[in-house]
Protein backbone atom coordinates (compact mmCIF):
# COMPACT_ATOMS: atom_id res chain seq x y z
CA UNK A 1 0.00 0.00 0.00
CA UNK A 2 2.01 3.36 -1.10
CA UNK A 3 -0.58 5.70 1.43
CA UNK A 4 -1.10 5.34 4.91
CA UNK A 5 -3.98 3.77 5.92
CA UNK A 6 -7.40 5.53 6.45
CA UNK A 7 -8.96 3.56 8.62
CA UNK A 8 -8.05 3.61 12.43
CA UNK A 9 -8.28 -0.35 12.33
CA UNK A 10 -5.10 -0.42 9.54
CA UNK A 11 -3.36 3.03 10.83
CA UNK A 12 -2.97 0.94 14.10
CA UNK A 13 -2.03 -2.17 13.32
CA UNK A 14 0.73 -0.80 10.46
CA UNK A 15 2.51 1.59 12.84
CA UNK A 16 3.11 -1.03 15.72
CA UNK A 17 4.18 -3.33 13.54
CA UNK A 18 1.57 -6.31 13.09
CA UNK A 19 0.77 -6.39 9.59
CA UNK A 20 2.93 -9.18 7.60
CA UNK A 21 0.80 -10.01 4.61
CA UNK A 22 -2.54 -8.93 3.32
CA UNK A 23 -4.86 -10.01 0.39
CA UNK A 24 -5.63 -6.82 -0.23
CA UNK A 25 -4.65 -3.50 1.68
CA UNK A 26 -6.82 -0.99 -0.18
CA UNK A 27 -9.84 -3.08 -0.60
CA UNK A 28 -9.19 -4.13 3.19
CA UNK A 29 -8.92 -0.61 4.21
CA UNK A 30 -11.78 0.47 2.23
CA UNK A 31 -13.74 -1.73 4.17
CA UNK A 32 -12.89 -1.16 7.56
CA UNK A 33 -13.18 2.84 7.01
CA UNK A 34 -16.86 2.45 6.29
CA UNK A 35 -17.49 0.90 9.64
CA UNK A 36 -18.32 -2.15 10.89
CA UNK A 37 -15.79 -4.59 9.80
CA UNK A 38 -15.84 -8.10 11.05
CA UNK A 39 -13.23 -10.31 11.81
CA UNK A 40 -11.79 -13.36 13.30
CA UNK A 41 -9.32 -15.40 14.31
CA UNK A 42 -9.37 -19.22 14.95
CA UNK A 43 -8.10 -21.03 18.04
CA UNK A 44 -7.91 -25.23 18.52
CA UNK A 45 -8.68 -25.90 21.69
CA UNK A 46 -5.98 -28.10 22.37
CA UNK A 47 -4.86 -27.11 25.64
CA UNK A 48 -6.55 -25.61 28.95
CA UNK A 49 -4.89 -22.09 28.13
CA UNK A 50 -3.20 -19.95 25.56
CA UNK A 51 0.72 -18.91 26.28
CA UNK A 52 1.98 -15.95 24.91
CA UNK A 53 2.92 -17.21 21.58
CA UNK A 54 -0.90 -16.44 21.01
CA UNK A 55 -1.10 -12.81 22.50
CA UNK A 56 -0.16 -11.27 18.70
CA UNK A 57 -3.23 -12.70 17.26
CA UNK A 58 -5.21 -11.90 20.39
CA UNK A 59 -4.08 -8.13 20.41
CA UNK A 60 -5.39 -8.11 16.69
CA UNK A 61 -8.90 -8.80 17.82
CA UNK A 62 -8.44 -6.52 20.30
CA UNK A 63 -7.30 -3.71 18.01
CA UNK A 64 -10.06 -4.50 15.67
CA UNK A 65 -12.75 -4.30 18.49
CA UNK A 66 -11.28 -0.67 20.13
CA UNK A 67 -11.31 0.68 16.28
CA UNK A 68 -14.99 -0.08 16.26
CA UNK A 69 -14.77 -3.27 14.43
CA UNK A 70 -16.22 -6.50 15.18
CA UNK A 71 -14.21 -9.42 16.78
CA UNK A 72 -15.00 -12.79 16.42
CA UNK A 73 -13.12 -15.73 18.27
CA UNK A 74 -13.77 -19.08 16.72
CA UNK A 75 -13.15 -21.73 18.93
CA UNK A 76 -12.20 -24.78 17.03
CA UNK A 77 -14.49 -27.29 18.61
CA UNK A 78 -14.67 -29.59 15.61
CA UNK A 79 -11.04 -28.50 14.20
CA UNK A 80 -9.46 -29.84 17.33
CA UNK A 81 -10.94 -33.57 16.35
CA UNK A 82 -8.84 -33.21 13.54
CA UNK A 83 -5.67 -31.59 14.15
CA UNK A 84 -3.84 -28.65 12.38
CA UNK A 85 -0.55 -30.38 10.58
CA UNK A 86 0.62 -26.53 10.39
CA UNK A 87 4.50 -26.64 11.63
CA UNK A 88 4.17 -30.05 13.29
CA UNK A 89 6.58 -33.70 12.03
CA UNK A 90 4.16 -35.43 13.44
CA UNK A 91 0.06 -35.58 14.15
CA UNK A 92 -1.07 -34.26 16.85
CA UNK A 93 -2.28 -35.99 19.85
CA UNK A 94 -6.23 -36.68 19.13
CA UNK A 95 -8.05 -35.70 22.73
CA UNK A 96 -11.09 -36.50 23.86
CA UNK A 97 -14.33 -34.69 23.32
CA UNK A 98 -14.80 -34.13 27.51
CA UNK A 99 -10.88 -32.88 27.25
CA UNK A 100 -12.00 -30.41 24.23
CA UNK A 101 -14.79 -29.30 25.77
CA UNK A 102 -13.32 -28.51 28.96
CA UNK A 103 -10.54 -26.57 27.43
CA UNK A 104 -13.13 -24.85 25.35
CA UNK A 105 -14.34 -23.15 29.03
CA UNK A 106 -10.94 -22.54 30.13
CA UNK A 107 -10.06 -20.48 26.89
CA UNK A 108 -13.45 -18.36 27.08
CA UNK A 109 -12.05 -17.22 30.36
CA UNK A 110 -8.64 -16.16 28.84
CA UNK A 111 -10.45 -14.47 26.40
CA UNK A 112 -12.88 -12.54 28.33
CA UNK A 113 -9.60 -10.51 29.53
CA UNK A 114 -8.89 -8.93 26.37
CA UNK A 115 -12.28 -8.73 24.54
CA UNK A 116 -15.80 -7.40 25.61
CA UNK A 117 -18.69 -9.96 24.70
CA UNK A 118 -22.40 -9.57 25.22
CA UNK A 119 -24.80 -8.04 22.54
CA UNK A 120 -23.40 -5.77 19.74
CA UNK A 121 -19.89 -6.51 20.93
CA UNK A 122 -17.47 -9.75 20.35
CA UNK A 123 -18.75 -13.24 19.47
CA UNK A 124 -17.23 -16.78 20.42
CA UNK A 125 -18.13 -18.84 18.05
CA UNK A 126 -17.61 -23.21 17.82
CA UNK A 127 -17.49 -24.57 14.48
CA UNK A 128 -18.43 -27.66 15.90
CA UNK A 129 -22.19 -26.24 15.07
CA UNK A 130 -21.79 -26.73 11.51
CA UNK A 131 -18.77 -29.34 11.19
CA UNK A 132 -20.21 -32.13 12.87
CA UNK A 133 -23.28 -31.37 11.18
CA UNK A 134 -22.08 -32.57 7.86
CA UNK A 135 -22.82 -35.09 5.64
CA UNK A 136 -19.90 -35.83 4.39
CA UNK A 137 -21.23 -37.08 0.93
CA UNK A 138 -22.99 -33.45 0.31
CA UNK A 139 -19.54 -31.86 2.13
CA UNK A 140 -17.64 -33.44 -1.22
CA UNK A 141 -20.35 -32.49 -3.45
CA UNK A 142 -21.00 -29.07 -2.29
CA UNK A 143 -17.75 -28.37 -1.14
CA UNK A 144 -14.84 -30.76 -1.75
CA UNK A 145 -15.00 -30.14 -5.53
CA UNK A 146 -13.59 -26.44 -5.40
CA UNK A 147 -10.44 -27.69 -3.48
CA UNK A 148 -7.52 -28.56 -6.17
CA UNK A 149 -5.44 -31.67 -4.68
CA UNK A 150 -2.19 -29.96 -6.58
CA UNK A 151 -2.62 -27.25 -4.64
CA UNK A 152 -3.35 -28.94 -1.49
CA UNK A 153 -0.05 -30.55 -1.62
CA UNK A 154 1.63 -28.02 -2.53
CA UNK A 155 0.73 -25.74 0.98
CA UNK A 156 3.64 -25.71 2.99
CA UNK A 157 1.93 -27.63 6.11
CA UNK A 158 2.25 -30.35 3.78
CA UNK A 159 5.07 -30.19 1.52
CA UNK A 160 7.24 -29.43 4.60
CA UNK A 161 5.58 -32.95 6.22
CA UNK A 162 6.30 -34.60 3.04
CA UNK A 163 9.46 -33.38 2.27
CA UNK A 164 10.91 -34.37 5.50
CA UNK A 165 9.67 -37.95 4.66
CA UNK A 166 7.13 -37.70 8.03
CA UNK A 167 3.48 -39.43 7.53
CA UNK A 168 0.24 -37.17 7.00
CA UNK A 169 -2.63 -38.57 7.42
CA UNK A 170 -5.74 -38.37 5.81
CA UNK A 171 -7.47 -37.18 9.09
CA UNK A 172 -4.99 -33.93 8.76
CA UNK A 173 -4.95 -33.66 5.13
CA UNK A 174 -8.68 -32.42 5.64
CA UNK A 175 -7.68 -29.73 7.90
CA UNK A 176 -7.95 -27.48 5.25
CA UNK A 177 -11.02 -27.79 3.88
CA UNK A 178 -12.69 -27.54 7.25
CA UNK A 179 -10.64 -24.38 8.23
CA UNK A 180 -12.01 -23.09 4.71
CA UNK A 181 -15.00 -23.91 5.11
CA UNK A 182 -15.48 -22.00 7.91
CA UNK A 183 -14.73 -18.96 6.78
CA UNK A 184 -17.95 -19.54 4.46
CA UNK A 185 -19.92 -20.13 7.22
CA UNK A 186 -18.54 -17.34 9.02
CA UNK A 187 -19.45 -15.03 6.28
CA UNK A 188 -22.86 -16.40 5.71
CA UNK A 189 -23.86 -16.32 9.05
CA UNK A 190 -21.92 -13.30 10.83
CA UNK A 191 -20.82 -11.18 8.04
CA UNK A 192 -17.18 -12.02 8.74
CA UNK A 193 -14.81 -10.74 6.06
CA UNK A 194 -11.62 -10.76 7.00
CA UNK A 195 -9.89 -13.82 8.99
CA UNK A 196 -6.66 -13.02 10.71
CA UNK A 197 -3.50 -15.14 11.70
CA UNK A 198 0.46 -16.01 11.94
CA UNK A 199 1.97 -15.89 9.02
CA UNK A 200 1.86 -19.71 9.10
CA UNK A 201 -1.89 -19.68 8.45
CA UNK A 202 -1.65 -17.74 5.23
CA UNK A 203 -1.98 -20.50 2.68
CA UNK A 204 -5.01 -22.00 4.81
CA UNK A 205 -6.73 -18.33 4.94
CA UNK A 206 -6.25 -17.62 1.21
CA UNK A 207 -8.07 -21.16 0.69
CA UNK A 208 -10.84 -20.10 2.07
CA UNK A 209 -11.07 -16.43 0.15
CA UNK A 210 -10.95 -18.67 -2.85
CA UNK A 211 -13.49 -21.23 -1.62
CA UNK A 212 -15.38 -17.92 -0.26
CA UNK A 213 -15.56 -16.55 -3.93
CA UNK A 214 -16.54 -19.75 -5.79
CA UNK A 215 -19.21 -20.29 -3.34
CA UNK A 216 -20.79 -17.02 -3.84
CA UNK A 217 -19.70 -15.01 -0.61
CA UNK A 218 -18.76 -11.12 -1.12
CA UNK A 219 -14.94 -10.51 -1.05
CA UNK A 220 -13.11 -11.68 1.82
CA UNK A 221 -9.61 -10.54 2.72
CA UNK A 222 -6.78 -12.01 4.90
CA UNK A 223 -4.54 -10.63 7.37
CA UNK A 224 -0.98 -12.28 8.52
CA UNK A 225 1.12 -11.35 11.45
CA UNK A 226 4.88 -11.83 11.16
CA UNK A 227 6.23 -15.01 12.70
CA UNK A 228 7.77 -13.55 15.91
CA UNK A 229 11.02 -14.43 17.33
CA UNK A 230 12.66 -12.92 20.45
CA UNK A 231 15.93 -11.11 19.87
CA UNK A 232 18.04 -14.26 21.09
CA UNK A 233 16.22 -16.27 18.21
CA UNK A 234 13.97 -18.25 20.21
CA UNK A 235 10.35 -18.82 19.60
CA UNK A 236 7.62 -16.17 21.09
CA UNK A 237 6.31 -18.09 23.89
CA UNK A 238 8.35 -20.64 24.78
CA UNK A 239 11.45 -20.34 27.29
CA UNK A 240 13.44 -23.21 29.04
CA UNK A 241 10.86 -23.80 31.54
CA UNK A 242 8.19 -24.52 28.99
CA UNK A 243 5.27 -22.60 27.66
CA UNK A 244 4.36 -19.20 29.31
CA UNK A 245 0.85 -19.64 30.02
CA UNK A 246 -1.91 -17.10 30.02
CA UNK A 247 -3.97 -18.97 32.88
CA UNK A 248 -2.73 -18.19 36.22
CA UNK A 249 -4.08 -21.60 37.23
CA UNK A 250 -0.89 -22.79 34.68
CA UNK A 251 1.47 -19.68 35.52
CA UNK A 252 1.29 -17.88 38.62
CA UNK A 253 0.91 -13.78 37.70
CA UNK A 254 4.36 -13.12 39.17
CA UNK A 255 5.75 -15.36 37.16
CA UNK A 256 4.22 -14.14 34.22
CA UNK A 257 5.48 -10.45 35.03
CA UNK A 258 8.91 -11.25 35.38
CA UNK A 259 9.03 -13.22 31.80
CA UNK A 260 8.58 -9.66 30.58
CA UNK A 261 10.65 -7.89 32.91
CA UNK A 262 14.01 -10.63 32.18
CA UNK A 263 12.93 -9.74 28.32
CA UNK A 264 16.14 -8.70 26.24
CA UNK A 265 17.17 -5.13 26.20
CA UNK A 266 16.55 -5.58 21.96
CA UNK A 267 13.15 -6.33 22.28
CA UNK A 268 11.82 -3.61 24.61
CA UNK A 269 10.85 -1.69 21.87
CA UNK A 270 8.87 -4.03 19.83
CA UNK A 271 7.21 -5.55 23.11
CA UNK A 272 5.72 -2.61 23.88
CA UNK A 273 3.95 -1.61 20.62
CA UNK A 274 3.01 -5.23 20.15
CA UNK A 275 1.91 -6.07 23.24
CA UNK A 276 0.74 -3.26 25.26
CA UNK A 277 -0.95 -0.15 24.04
CA UNK A 278 0.51 2.52 25.55
CA UNK A 279 0.40 5.34 23.14
CA UNK A 280 3.29 5.24 20.71
CA UNK A 281 5.25 8.52 21.57
CA UNK A 282 5.91 6.84 25.25
CA UNK A 283 6.74 3.68 23.80
CA UNK A 284 9.42 5.80 21.77
CA UNK A 285 10.70 7.44 24.68
CA UNK A 286 11.30 4.21 26.61
CA UNK A 287 12.84 2.44 23.74
CA UNK A 288 15.51 4.93 23.68
CA UNK A 289 16.05 4.14 26.95
CA UNK A 290 20.08 3.19 27.41
CA UNK A 291 22.49 1.84 30.24
CA UNK A 292 20.52 0.72 33.22
CA UNK A 293 17.36 2.98 32.50
CA UNK A 294 16.20 0.29 30.04
CA UNK A 295 15.13 -1.95 33.08
CA UNK A 296 12.79 1.10 34.10
CA UNK A 297 11.46 0.57 30.31
CA UNK A 298 11.12 -3.68 31.11
CA UNK A 299 9.31 -2.72 34.45
CA UNK A 300 6.63 -0.65 32.20
CA UNK A 301 6.30 -3.50 29.98
CA UNK A 302 6.30 -6.08 32.19
CA UNK A 303 3.18 -4.17 34.20
CA UNK A 304 1.28 -3.19 31.12
CA UNK A 305 1.52 -6.37 29.80
CA UNK A 306 0.04 -8.45 33.09
CA UNK A 307 -2.62 -5.35 33.19
CA UNK A 308 -3.65 -6.64 29.93
CA UNK A 309 -3.94 -10.42 31.20
CA UNK A 310 -4.59 -10.12 34.67
CA UNK A 311 -6.24 -7.35 35.67
CA UNK A 312 -3.77 -3.39 36.81
CA UNK A 313 -3.96 -4.81 40.63
CA UNK A 314 -2.28 -7.76 40.07
CA UNK A 315 0.04 -6.42 37.59
CA UNK A 316 0.78 -3.70 40.40
CA UNK A 317 0.94 -6.67 43.22
CA UNK A 318 3.36 -8.34 41.22
CA UNK A 319 5.96 -5.04 40.31
CA UNK A 320 5.13 -4.39 44.12
CA UNK A 321 6.35 -8.02 45.41
CA UNK A 322 9.44 -7.28 42.62
CA UNK A 323 10.66 -4.70 44.58
CA UNK A 324 10.62 -6.10 47.85
CA UNK A 325 12.07 -9.42 46.41
CA UNK A 326 14.69 -7.33 43.89
CA UNK A 327 15.54 -4.38 45.53
CA UNK A 328 15.05 -4.75 49.16
CA UNK A 329 16.13 -8.22 49.53
CA UNK A 330 12.93 -9.49 51.18
CA UNK A 331 10.56 -12.66 50.76
CA UNK A 332 7.50 -11.64 49.53
CA UNK A 333 3.67 -14.00 50.49
CA UNK A 334 2.98 -13.41 46.83
CA UNK A 335 5.99 -15.22 45.36
CA UNK A 336 5.25 -18.31 44.03
CA UNK A 337 5.02 -21.44 46.38
CA UNK A 338 5.29 -25.09 46.47
CA UNK A 339 4.26 -27.09 49.47
CA UNK A 340 5.41 -30.48 51.04
CA UNK A 341 3.66 -32.21 53.52
CA UNK A 342 5.06 -31.24 57.29
CA UNK A 343 6.41 -34.86 58.27
CA UNK A 344 8.63 -33.70 55.04
CA UNK A 345 10.04 -30.90 56.77
CA UNK A 346 10.14 -32.51 60.51
CA UNK A 347 12.60 -35.68 58.87
CA UNK A 348 13.94 -33.06 56.95
CA UNK A 349 14.32 -32.73 52.76
CA UNK A 350 17.67 -32.41 50.78
CA UNK A 351 18.49 -29.31 49.04
CA UNK A 352 18.74 -30.61 45.64
CA UNK A 353 14.91 -32.37 45.96
CA UNK A 354 13.79 -29.04 47.54
CA UNK A 355 14.78 -27.16 44.77
CA UNK A 356 13.64 -29.94 41.81
CA UNK A 357 10.17 -30.11 43.57
CA UNK A 358 9.91 -26.16 43.46
CA UNK A 359 10.58 -26.17 39.61
CA UNK A 360 13.85 -24.32 39.72
CA UNK A 361 15.98 -27.13 38.26
CA UNK A 362 14.81 -29.92 35.58
CA UNK A 363 16.66 -32.45 37.54
CA UNK A 364 18.99 -32.99 40.98
CA UNK A 365 21.88 -33.25 38.58
CA UNK A 366 21.56 -29.36 37.21
CA UNK A 367 21.08 -28.69 40.72
CA UNK A 368 24.42 -29.91 41.58
CA UNK A 369 26.13 -28.07 38.60
CA UNK A 370 24.23 -24.62 39.74
CA UNK A 371 24.93 -25.01 43.26
CA UNK A 372 28.70 -25.34 42.15
CA UNK A 373 28.44 -22.08 39.97
CA UNK A 374 26.84 -20.50 43.09
CA UNK A 375 23.75 -19.73 41.49
CA UNK A 376 21.15 -21.61 44.19
CA UNK A 377 20.48 -19.39 47.39
CA UNK A 378 18.32 -20.42 49.96
CA UNK A 379 16.87 -17.73 52.12
CA UNK A 380 18.94 -15.42 50.12
CA UNK A 381 22.33 -17.05 51.18
CA UNK A 382 24.49 -18.83 48.64
CA UNK A 383 24.47 -22.48 48.69
CA UNK A 384 27.52 -24.17 48.98
CA UNK A 385 26.67 -27.74 50.53
CA UNK A 386 24.49 -30.50 47.95
CA UNK A 387 24.40 -32.32 50.92
CA UNK A 388 22.04 -29.59 53.47
CA UNK A 389 19.17 -30.52 54.58
CA UNK A 390 16.14 -28.25 54.86
CA UNK A 391 13.83 -28.43 58.27
CA UNK A 392 11.50 -26.39 60.23
CA UNK A 393 14.71 -24.61 61.99
CA UNK A 394 15.13 -22.80 58.27
CA UNK A 395 11.59 -21.40 58.12
CA UNK A 396 10.71 -17.38 57.93
CA UNK A 397 7.40 -15.99 58.07
CA UNK A 398 6.20 -19.95 57.84
CA UNK A 399 8.37 -20.78 54.58
CA UNK A 400 11.66 -21.23 53.02
CA UNK A 401 12.70 -18.57 49.87
CA UNK A 402 14.64 -20.95 47.41
CA UNK A 403 16.48 -18.67 44.63
CA UNK A 404 17.96 -19.59 41.13
CA UNK A 405 20.25 -16.72 40.38
CA UNK A 406 18.72 -13.38 40.89
CA UNK A 407 15.66 -13.45 39.59
CA UNK A 408 13.83 -16.31 40.08
CA UNK A 409 12.41 -17.06 43.70
CA UNK A 410 9.85 -19.75 44.98
CA UNK A 411 8.72 -20.37 48.44
CA UNK A 412 8.76 -23.60 50.06
CA UNK A 413 5.64 -23.96 52.22
CA UNK A 414 4.95 -27.12 54.75
CA UNK A 415 1.32 -27.79 54.32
Amino acid sequence: MSTAPKSDFLHVLQERGFIHQCSDLAGLDEKALAGGLTGYIGFDCTAPSLHVGSLLPIMLLRWLQKTGGKPIVLVGGGTTRVGDPSGKDESRKLLSLDDIASNKLALQRVFASFLRFGEGEALLVDNAEWLTNLNWIDFLREVGRHFSVNRMLAMDSVKLRLERDHELSFLEFNYMCCQAYDFVELSRRFGAALQMGGSDQWGNIVTGIDLGRRMGTPQLYALTTPLLTTASGSKMGKTARGAVWLSRELLPVFDYWQFWRNCDDGDVGRFLRLFTELPMGETARLEALGGNEINEAKKVLATEATAMVHGRDEAERAAGTARQVFEHGAASADLPSVTVTREEFAGGIGVLTAFQRAGLVASTSEARRSIKGGGLRVNDAVLTDEKAVLGTDDLRDGAIKLSLGRKRHVLLRPS
